[in-house]
C-alpha cells in the first residue's frame, strides 16, 4: 500500500441482546479492522441501541394505551447516554465535543464509595468508543440510538482514534412512524468533519438511511467539498445500490455504505432488553434492544405484532390479532379491536446469532403464514413492501371472494428486513436483512460488495482520494457546475464554505 492510498472499511454487523454485547462486537470488527491495516470504518444506522421495528408503541390518532407507554420507556432506556444536551436539536455542538459542559454529578451520588468525577457526562458510552478507536487506531463511525433529556435521536458519530469524538450528528427526518419516538436533529449537524491520515486529508460527512432520498440534504454535503460521503442505513433492497452509484457520480466522492445483515429467524434466539448491568460498581451503558433495523418504508406495517421469546421489553399479557375482514379481491383490512387495549404494546424480537454467511443473492417471493391463536390467512409482500392477504378456504367473517391467489403470482424484489415481525416469524429461511453493504468511487464503480448475506466478515478497498479531484475535471456539483449565480442554497445553521483538499 502506497503511503498516500487510504483504505476504506465497512462490515454488517447487527445489534446484539445489549449495549455492552454490541459494543463489545464493535471492539472486535474494529480489532479486526486493524489488522487489515484498514484506516476508517463504517458501521449501520442504528447498530447501538436497536431499532423499534414493528411496534407503534400503542399509539393510534387520539389515544394511547398504558402498556404502549411502558413499552417507550423501555425502550428510552436501551438508548445510550452520550452526555449530550438537546439544544435546537443540534446538542450543546462544540461544548460536548470539546467536554466543557458543567458535570453532571448528583448530591449523595457516589461510585466505588467516591463521589463522583467532575465533568463525566453520560453512561460511559462515549469513552468506550473512544477507547477503541485510540487503542485499535482505527477511525470509527458508528450509527446509534441517542437519548438526552426526555428525547432520543437517531444519531452518528465520528470517532478519531487521535483526538476521540470529532463531531455527532443527528437524524435530520425520521421516517413515517420513527417521528413517534425519535426527535428531529438539526441541520446544522449536518456539518461534515476533517482527518488526516498520512499527510492525505480526507472531509466526511454521514447521512443516514432516507435521509440519502432528500436532494437538498446531499446537496450541503456536496457543498462543504466532501470526498467521503458515509451512508449508514437499514436499507437492503437492491434499489438501494443505484442510489449509492448516483450519490458517488453526483457528489465526485468514495461512497461507504452498511446495513446490517440478519441470518433467519431459523438461525436465531430470542434476545431481549436486559435491565442495566453493573461492572466495578460503575453502571455499563443501558442495555439495547435486539430490533435490528428499520424498513424503508416504515407505514407498512398494519398487523398487530407479537413478542416472542421472554423479555423486559415485552408487555405482561400477550392480547389476538386484531379483528379483520376480506375485500371483494381477497384482501384484509384489519380492524381495531376496542376491548384488546394490550394489543398496541406487543411485538417480535429476533436476534442475531451467528451462522454460515453466504454470498447467493435472491429475490424471491415473500409468502408468509402467522402463527395462532388465531389462524392467521397466508400473505405475501408486493414490491413495495405492502402486505396482501390471500384468500383462505373458510373466511372467519361474513365477507368471503371467489378469488385465489396462488403465492408464486407476487413476485417481492424486496430482500427481508430486519426487526420486521412478519419476516422474522415467517421461518422459510431468508435472512431477515440481507445487508448489502458497499463501497463505491467517484465515477460510480463499486469496488467493494454489496456485502450481501455476510454478518461476520470485513470488506475493504485502497483508494486514491485524488480520483475525488480528478472527477471534478467535468463535474463539481456545488462548484463550477452548480450555477451558484443562478441558484442560492444555504442551510440555517450550517456553514457551507467548503472545506479545503
Amino acid at each position: 500500500m502506497s503511503p498516500t492510498t487510504i483504505r476504506l472499511g465497512t462490515a454488517s454487523p447487527s445489534t446484539q441482546a445489549s449495549t455492552a454485547e454490541t459494543v463489545a462486537q464493535l471492539e472486535q470488527i474494529a480489532r479486526r479492522a486493524a489488522s487489515k491495516k484498514i484506516d476508517i470504518l463504517l458501521l449501520p444506522e442504528a447498530y447501538i441501541g436497536g431499532y423499534p421495528r414493528g411496534t407503534h408503541f400503542g399509539c393510534v390518532i387520539g389515544s394511547r394505551t398504558a402498556e404502549g407507554r411502558e413499552e417507550y420507556l423501555r425502550y428510552f432506556q436501551s438508548a445510550v447516554d452520550l452526555g449530550d444536551t438537546v439544544g435546537d436539536g443540534a446538542g450543546a455542538g462544540e461544548a460536548w465535543i470539546k467536554r466543557t459542559l458543567p458535570g453532571d454529578s448528583v448530591p449523595g451520588a457516589t461510585e466505588n464509595g467516591k463521589a463522583p468525577a467532575v465533568n463525566k457526562r453520560g453512561d460511559g458510552t462515549r469513552e468506550q468508543l473512544e477507547r477503541i478507536a485510540r487503542e485499535t487506531g482505527v477511525f470509527i463511525v458508528t450509527g446509534l440510538i441517542e437519548k438526552t433529556g426526555g428525547s432520543m435521536y437517531c444519531s452518528v458519530v465520528y470517532v478519531c482514534p487521535k483526538q476521540g469524538i470529532i463531531g455527532k450528528r443527528r437524524k435530520v427526518m425520521p421516517t413515517g412512524t420513527e417521528r413517534l419516538v425519535w426527535a428531529q436533529g438539526s441541520p446544522s449537524t449536518l456539518r461534515a468533519v476533517s482527518t488526516t491520515i498520512r499527510g492525505v486529508r480526507i472531509n466526511l460527512a454521514a447521512t443516514i438511511c432516507w435521509e440519502n432520498y432528500m436532494p437538498l440534504v446531499r446537496q450541503s454535503l456536496y457543498s462543504q467539498n466532501i470526498n467521503l460521503y458515509l451512508a449508514p442505513t437499514a436499507d437492503g433492497r437492491d434499489t438501494w445500490l443505484s442510489l449509492m452509484k448516483t450519490v458517488a457520480i453526483e457528489g465526485r466522492c468514495f461512497v461507504v455504505s452498511s446495513n446490517m445483515a440478519v441470518p433467519p429467524a431459523s438461525s436465531t434466539t430470542s434476545t431481549s432488553i436486559a435491565t442495566p448491568q453493573q461492572t466495578n460498581g460503575q453502571p455499563n451503558p443501558i442495555d439495547s434492544s435486539a430490533i435490528l433495523a428499520e424498513e424503508p418504508d416504515h407505514d407498512d406495517d398494519n398487523t398487530s405484532p407479537t413478542f416472542s421469546g421472554s423479555s423486559p421489553f415485552a408487555p405482561k399479557h400477550h392480547s389476538n390479532r386484531r379483528a379483520s375482514c376480506l375485500t371483494e379481491e381477497g384482501f384484509e383490512i384489519a380492524l381495531p379491536r376496542p376491548k384488546s387495549p394490550s394489543a398496541a404494546g406487543t411485538n417480535t424480537f429476533t436476534s442475531t446469532a451467528s451462522s454460515t454467511p453466504s454470498q447467493a443473492h435472491t429475490s424471491n417471493s415473500t409468502v408468509n403464514t402467522f402463527p395462532p391463536p388465531s389462524k392467521r390467512r397466508t400473505s405475501v409482500f408486493d414490491e413495495d413492501g405492502n402486505e396482501i392477504i390471500l384468500c383462505c378456504k373458510k373466511p372467519s367473517h361474513a365477507t368471503t371472494s371467489s378469488q385465489t391467489m396462488a403465492p408464486s403470482s407476487v413476485t417481492s424484489h424486496r430482500p427481508p428486513v430486519a426487526g420486521s415481525r412478519r419476516e422474522a416469524t415467517s421461518g422459510n429461511g431468508e435472512w431477515i436483512s440481507k445487508g448489502g453493504s458497499s463501497i463505491i468511487s467517484p465515477f460510480g464503480q463499486v469496488l467493494s460488495g454489496p456485502q450481501w448475506e455476510d454478518n461476520q466478515g470485513i470488506i475493504y478497498t485502497d483508494v486514491d482520494f485524488e480520483d475525488c479531484i480528478r472527477g471534478r475535471l467535468d463535474l463539481d456539483t456545488a462548484g463550477s457546475y452548480s450555477r451558484n449565480d443562478s441558484f442560492e442554497f444555504r442551510v440555517k445553521g450550517l456553514d457551507l464554505n467548503p472545506l479545503p483538499y
